[in-house]
């Protein structure tokens, strides 16, 4: 299975890390919202003039230079210059050097950037990317990747009045930064509302790809809610809007010339633009921003949960009507959904209230909430719908769910498998527990393989293989089985042979 390679469309300058993540601030009060004007001042599709004998509609493009010409000036050009530590590549591992190559994430968060190399000796490293004008008073959000480990900060503005920035806050599982310059009456972007964003919308990026200042790009927002490998906040916003390095930290916007999203990563086997960029929506950066700004540090709050989309095949192996919701795969030990009475299998349908379509909906609620809050969930076990009370608590760092296909007896599962020895249970933190031994037919199809646990079916937990056999026997055409692998559980869908 190929892997897919998420990159940050610009580097923060002398980091050759990965710092995955990105969430979410705000400005409140200095943010400006948009005025009743703002759509004289916007595009519009131009109209099509009806031909004679019906010849065919001509597709006209959208005419985005009304937002250029009122919005442009509020787009910043960022450059940032550090000092790297003493670096150990030899000359002629220079070429070569980059992230470590057996880390299996490696690939996801290569950041990138123009005028970017990798120095035989310590020397000033240089990077790239975009911001934008919240405040007239020099407020401007943008990538925390852009401004990480930076020394020095300057921003360019399109009058080509230069200024050095002062970082007031970065939040890299946000990937959101806050910096200010000295400066005052400057032009500011205005702030539109992404949860009424559409599928299908025209929307333009403006940003300094490859440092080429204030180059527009345009496209349609191709999907919603889009959850990312290691990103554990952020439903991002997909579009097929051209964004390469440089582009990191602009400003995404709509046709009504609102702000909407700002440009973070690309999807790309090369490192450059496939046609899939994803911006965190800038309801949750301002989120983030008004914590920076007050207090230079971003508080969250923590269920202690993993959680995975609903699919079809799940849906009907744990006996539910539709496929909404967030499917609890497990739950932390001592953490608050364990101490609420969450259980693994549970699939939550509320948080205080609001539905939960999308796995990707709950960790922002969650995260938004005030640590010490008591919170009410709604969930379905076992086909009844319950109401759990949990109080939050404030966290460090939140666990993401991550999809992990795994991979044998034979029968309808297609597994063999032997029982966990107690000491093998003690390791892994278990109690029962069958081993993967191999792995064929439907099991393998789905990804389960030799070493991986299977803990229950629909909901059951297993201790035996006979146990197991009768479950599968009495089981309909699709079940779902709780894997484990090293420290993730995941719940794997299979339809029986």
């Amino acid at each position: 299975m190929n892997r897919l390679n998420f990159t940050r469309s610009t580097i923060a300058v002398a980091v050759l890390v990965v710092a995955g993540g990105a969430y979410l601030h705000s400005k409140g009060g200095e943010i400006g919202i948009p005025d009743a004007n703002a759509a004289t001042q916007v595009a519009s599709a131009a109209p099509v003039a009806p031909v004679a004998n019906a010849a065919p509609a001509v597709a006209v493009a959208t005419d985005f230079s009304g937002i250029v010409d009122r919005f442009g000036p509020a787009v910043v050009n960022i450059s940032v210059t550090s000092k790297p530590k003493q670096s150990a590549v030899s000359d002629q591992d220079e070429d070569s050097a980059d992230l470590d190559p057996n880390d299996p994430f490696s690939q996801f968060f290569k950041r990138f950037g123009p005028q970017l190399q990798i120095p035989r000796h310590p020397q000033i490293m240089r990077g790239e990317g975009s911001g934008f004008i919240i405040s007239p008073d020099g407020l401007i959000l943008t990538n925390a990747h852009v401004v990480d480990a930076a020394q020095e900060v300057t921003v360019k503005l399109t009058d080509r009045r230069e200024f050095r920035a002062k970082v007031l806050g970065s939040d890299k599982q946000s990937d959101i930064a806050v910096i200010r310059i000295d400066a005052k009456n400057l032009p500011t972007v205005q702030i539109g509302n992404p949860t009424l964003t559409k599928v299908g919308e025209p929307v333009l990026a403006i940003g300094s790809p490859y440092g080429f200042e204030n180059t527009a790009t345009a496209g349609i927002v191709s999907a919603k809610s889009r959850s990312l490998p290691d990103d554990t906040y952020v439903p991002f916003i997909q579009t097929d809007v051209a964004v390469n390095p440089g582009n990191s930290g602009g400003p995404l916007f709509n046709i009504r010339g609102e702000v909407i999203g700002i440009n973070s990563q690309i999807y790309s086997q090369t490192g450059g633009y496939q046609g899939l960029s994803f911006a965190i929506p800038i309801d949750v950066a301002t989120k983030v921003e008004q914590q920076l700004v007050k207090s230079g540090k971003v508080t969250r709050s923590h269920l202690g949960v993993s959680v995975q989309e609903v699919n079809q095949s799940l849906a009907e192996s744990f006996g539910l009507k539709n496929t909404t919701g967030a499917l609890v795969s497990s739950v932390d030990k001592g953490s608050p959904a364990d101490k609420g009475g969450m259980q693994t299998g549970d699939v939550i349908l509320r948080f205080n209230g609001q539905s939960i379509n999308h796995s990707a909906d709950l960790p922002s609620l969650v995260a938004d909430t005030v640590p010490g809050t008591s919170s009410k969930i709604d969930v379905i076990r076992n086909g009844q719908e319950k109401t759990l009370v949990v109080k939050l608590t404030e966290a460090e760092t939140a666990k993401s769910a991550r999809n992990d296909n795994g991979a044998g007896s034979q029968g309808r599962l297609g597994l063999a498998l032997r029982e966990l020895s107690p000491n093998e249970q003690q390791q892994i933190g278990t109690r029962g527990g069958l081993v993967v031994e191999d792995a064929s037919g439907p099991s393998a199809v789905a990804g389960i393989q030799r070493g991986d646990v299977i803990l229950s079916l629909n909901g059951t937990p297993v201790s035996s293989v006979e146990q197991l056999r009768q479950l599968v026997g009495k089981a309909g055409k699709n079940v779902a089985l709780l894997v484990q692998r090293d420290k993730d559980k995941i719940f794997v869908p299979l339809t029986l042979g």
